[in-house]
């Protein structure tokens, strides 16, 4: 039985220095077979997993060997931390390893949205058409405020990119103390106080009991008109019902969402988008690009090794 179990995708390379001291099995489809990666597991010493492996309390259970859950990402909800918690087992986020990755896509895409139907006409123009006034309607990033509801590793490189595009910055985050230098260029605001202002509104919290719906019809509705709303976080953080009639009525000009309530996203949710061309959806994807696949593989095995060869937590 192997001693490290990696249940979804992950850069070859950390693998092979895994493999040097340990049994190693390496099958990104086990996130899907739940029997089967509790059986992997009986004497697992390790687990890897991205979110879509659900690691509940069951499955740790199922693992009486585990000393370490790797996290290639940040995002925990998946994980039954009460569980690891309750057996001493090491819980490794990669935290900061998909950061760029994220504010670079948080940056594009408040970009595309911004500039309206000029990116989304193309096949207009393979028609034969020219709609050129129509097209021309586009607003510049620079001097727009945007809004960051969370300012964690996440939140405060995409503040750092989009200032320096020309957005000025506001966030929410009762986390970050007061006296912390990220607030330096960003202005520490309200939730209300945030959505009112903001030109874009940009999510990079955690799912937990307390932001569980916290981006829901009303907050929408007091969003400046015309604004835009993006979603990297996770879905269950925003309601994705309540995005699509502001988009159809007009009141948001666009929004771009990765993550979904349900994923894979199911038709219901689905059928709310069909037809508008002021949205961006796409499968959680905001955070993985080959360089931060790279980057967070590296660092999450290099945080299981620490753990397994030195017994401590990085």
């Amino acid at each position: 039985m192997p001693d490290i179990v990696i249940s979804e995708f992950i850069d070859a390379a950390p693998v092979a220095a895994l493999r040097e001291k340990y049994d190693v099995l390496s099958d990104e489809t086990l996130w899907d077979k739940p029997a089967e990666l509790k059986a992997a597991l009986t004497d697992a010493v390790a687990i890897i997993v991205r979110n879509r492996t659900q690691v509940t309390a069951e499955v740790i259970e199922a693992a009486p060997r585990l000393r370490a859950v790797g996290r290639l990402g940040v995002g925990l909800d998946n994980i039954d931390l009460a569980a690891c918690r309750a057996r001493n087992i090491a819980v490794l986020p990669a935290t900061g390893g998909n950061a760029v990755s994220v504010a670079e896509y948080v940056l594009c895409a408040s970009m595309l949205l911004l500039r309206g139907t000029a990116f989304f006409g193309s096949q207009r123009l393979a028609n034969g058409e020219w709609p050129r006034a129509e097209m021309s309607q586009g607003q510049e990033i620079s001097g727009k405020v945007l809004g960051l509801i969370g300012f964690g590793s996440i939140g405060q490189s995409t503040g750092e990119l989009a200032r320096n595009a020309g957005f000025v910055t506001l966030a929410y985050d009762d986390f970050v103390p007061a006296d912390s230098p990220a607030w330096a260029q960003t202005e520490h605001v309200s939730l209300d106080d945030l959505l009112a202002r903001s030109d874009v509104v940009s999510l990079h919290c955690p799912l937990t009991d307390d932001t569980r719906g916290l981006i829901g019809e009303r907050e929408i509705n007091s969003m400046k008109p015309g604004a835009i709303l993006i979603n990297t976080a996770r879905g269950g953080i925003v309601s994705e019902a309540a995005v699509a009639a502001a988009l159809r009525s007009g009141h948001l000009a666009g929004a771009a969402l990765d993550v979904f309530e349900t994923e894979p996203i199911d038709k219901d949710s689905a059928a709310a988008f069909k037809g508008l061309a002021n949205v961006i959806l796409t499968p959680h994807i905001a955070g993985v690009t080959r360089e931060a696949n790279i980057r967070i593989s590296a660092v999450t095995v290099e945080n299981v090794l620490k753990v397994l060869n030195n017994n401590e937590t990085p």
